[in-house]
């Protein structure tokens, strides 16, 4: 009789496009998670934990393949007594729950209801570096309002949890457009029809990442992916969208029309500074009488009496000097003009609370893929330089994202509910806070308390306790304690500021010994002997300063 086969042993390793974290990353994301949830809950937000498991069905426009809804997503069909049941899939991302919650419990919940939510989300995508499958996202929502102030809410917000978390001013900026306006634009230029949105989809969508690739191809790249294509250094051709040339350049204006906006800019600093100097009143000045920003009064006034929270309007000039562009080029629009009223209450409202474009900027670059979009749309971008793998200098780029999408919830109740939200990338956030060295290389790990006679453990245990019940993170070694160097060489591995020796000779004469693990690692670098000397590492305490001298070296180290 033949031996049975042995089972072959599995290979231990992490599933291709996942990845395990340890200590040290865990408690960083726990703790920059409680710091964003403490500003959403300043903001009057509560939190929501949805199901990580949503129906197919539920998720719906979310699938990158509806017919296949095992691809793009981790699908599996339940299996019922016919052998066939629902298809279940891991959520995607925190707003189609939010959108099923939502239209569930709406009886239940106010309205607008805010939330936020936290947690991670799995994609079955190809990997890629530093692109995994399972991924945290945070995001924070106001539904069921369609004033603009939820809006502009939602851009504070996610100003002040930048630097709440230790991105400060001036290496970030939350960019803001309105996805009408770029309607307005494709209306113009003959690629959009309200009463028939589904034409012209496809050109539509070649427009839209041609735009999305204006910072690496150029003008005149995008220029040729908007005609008839355009083709790389490699000898690859990209199909283009086959525009005309009056098409091609009403969507270029739009594309350079950051450009535009510094000119007008300047026009207008001239224009106030002269009328300042001729005494003009800030209630009788119109920047552009054909233009819709004379509209907004506290806009104009901004500029000539500054608002408590905001004391510089000279910032404010980049906003306002959008708007206006934004408004010229979508003249005739009705709903690209609607857009740039909704950008003008943004800024509006904004600039009441202090934010201006140093923070929070107006820019018609900003392209969201998402095509549920139906409003303004937002992306918080890191400005400052990091070096990629190549050593070739590069600013860190996008860590957040959202806008207004008043049609989700209307896929569950048939009726639109206006609605607008953020969502942070957290791993993202978590590695720009290391590079702007926010968050140490290697965390600190526990006082480590030696065992030097294993028939004391209560005593060490004791020991122990006292730190802990200060408030200081320690532990007992608990392996074999016959090799005290061993013992030291775990604590090096846990990162331990500070080892405690309590030998037999010690524990006769009441006291400790308190090794500085920190100091005494520099000092082993680079002291001479007399350094050495001088600065000695090790410490005998009485017993019962215990607590005192380790809690005066902990503050040393800091």
């Amino acid at each position: 009789m033949a031996k049975p086969k042995k089972q072959p042993r599995p290979k231990a390793i992490t599933p291709k496009g996942f990845r395990d974290y340890f200590g040290q990353e865990v408690t960083q994301r726990t703790e920059m998670l409680r710091a964003i949830a403490n500003v959403y809950h300043r903001y009057g937000f509560d939190a929501l934990e949805s199901s990580a498991v949503e129906t197919v069905e539920a998720l719906g426009k979310f699938l990158p393949d509806v017919d296949r809804p095992n691809e793009g997503v981790f699908a599996w069909q339940e299996v019922d007594e016919n052998d066939k049941g629902d298809w279940m899939a891991l959520r995607y991302d925190l707003t189609a729950p939010l959108a099923r919650v939502y239209a569930q419990h709406r009886n239940d919940l106010p309205t607008p209801y805010r939330r936020y939510a936290m947690g991670p989300v799995w994609r079955n995508e190809k990997p890629g570096p530093g692109r995994y499958r399972q991924f945290y996202q945070c995001d924070a929502d106001t539904v069921g309002t369609a004033s603009m102030a939820a809006d502009a809410e939602i851009c504070a917000m996610l100003s002040d949890t930048l630097e709440t978390v230790g991105i400060p001013r001036g290496d970030y900026l939350v960019r803001v457009n309105n996805r009408k306006v770029l309607n307005g634009v494709m209306e113009i230029a003959g690629l959009f029809d309200k009463q028939n949105p589904g034409a012209f989809e496809t050109e539509r969508g070649i427009v839209l990442r041609a735009i999305d690739k204006f910072d690496r191809l150029g003008a005149e790249g995008v220029r040729s992916l908007l005609g008839e294509g355009r083709k790389d250094g490699s000898g690859d051709f990209t199909s283009g969208a086959g525009l005309n040339l009056h098409q091609i350049e009403t969507i270029m204006s739009f594309v350079l029309a950051p450009g535009l906006v510094a000119e007008k800019q300047e026009e207008i600093r001239a224009l106030v500074e002269s009328q300042i100097e001729d005494g003009v009143g800030a209630t009788t000045v119109s920047l552009d009488k054909g233009n819709k920003i004379s509209q907004s009064t506290r806009l104009v006034a901004a500029l000539y009496a500054p608002h408590p929270n905001n004391p510089s309007p000279e910032n404010h000039y980049w906003n306002i000097a959008a708007i206006s562009v934004l408004g010229e080029l979508v003249r005739g629009s009705e709903e690209g003009e609607q857009g740039v009223d909704e950008l003008s209450e943004i800024v509006d409202l904004l600039y009441a609370q202090g934010y201006g474009p140093d923070r929070i900027k107006i820019d018609p670059a900003v392209v969201r893929g998402l095509g549920y979009y139906t409003g303004p749309v937002f992306e918080a971008e890191l400005t400052f330089d990091v070096f990629d793998e190549k050593g070739r200098k590069r600013q860190f780029g996008s860590v957040a994202g959202g806008g207004r999408y008043d049609d989700l919830v209307k896929r569950f109740t048939g009726q639109p509910v206006p609605s607008v939200g953020v969502s942070i990338g957290v791993d993202r956030l978590l590695a720009a806070l290391r590079e702007k060295g926010r968050i140490a290389a290697q965390a600190t790990g526990p006082v480590v308390v030696t065992v030097m006679d294993r028939d004391r453990m209560a005593d060490y245990q004791a020991m122990v306790a006292e730190l802990r019940n200060a408030g200081i993170r320690a532990e007992v070694y608990l392996g074999n304690p016959k090799n005290f160097g061993n013992q030291l060489k775990y604590a090096d591995k846990r990162n331990s500021p500070i080892a405690v020796i309590e030998g037999g000779d010690e524990k006769a004469n009441g006291i400790v010994q308190i090794k500085d693990l920190i100091l005494g690692a520099k000092i082993a670098e680079s002291a001479t002997l007399e350094e050495w000397k001088e600065r000695p590492s090790q410490f005998e305490v009485p017993r019962g300063d215990l607590v005192s001298k380790v809690r005066e070296i902990l503050d040393s180290q800091d």
